[in-house]
């Protein structure tokens, strides 16, 4: 049937494959990335987000978190590599986000983003996803939910 309604979650990525992606419901990636001062640096050079929270160890040290933190979009960007490389996979981009920041990231944390399949469009290459993100420690950091589309080349000629 190809009515292009999602379908709803069911078990842990055994069913059948569903729509033009060929996906399952339950399917999971992750992955996984410390984080450092380099790229605290680099983040800042392409965003300009300068705030002392991430660069000022005086300054942290006087906030609740105590310490020096990465920006938020670090661990946010991990979901953008997880959906375009991973799953769905190459030419997939984000129609929506949802996130939830529950803790802070600090400089020298290692991250697992994972995400999960939750439905499919069974006539269209469009997803919904559960996203999470922890720490080394366990800690969930960040969860939310995505939509994607995953776009295919023409064929040549």
């Amino acid at each position: 049937m190809s009515d292009g309604r999602e379908r709803p979650a069911e078990g842990s990525g055994s069913g059948e494959p569903i729509g033009p992606l060929g996906l399952r419901i339950g399917q999971r990636a992750r992955r996984t990335q410390t984080v450092t001062v380099r790229e605290v640096e680099l983040y800042a050079q392409i965003t300009g987000d300068r705030n002392p929270l991430h660069f000022d160890p005086a300054f942290a040290a006087r906030t609740r978190f105590g310490r020096l933190v990465a920006q938020g979009g670090i661990a946010a960007g991990m979901l953008n590599a997880l959906v375009a490389m991973d799953l769905p996979g190459a030419g997939t981009v984000f129609l929506s986000q949802s996130l939830k920041y529950l803790a802070p990231t600090y400089v020298g944390d290692t991250l697992t983003a994972e995400i999960e399949v939750l439905s499919l469009k069974l006539d269209k290459p469009v997803c919904q996803l559960h996203a999470t993100i922890t720490n080394q420690d366990g800690v969930r950091l960040l969860e939310g939910e995505c939509w994607t589309y995953t776009l295919r080349p023409a064929s040549p000629g």
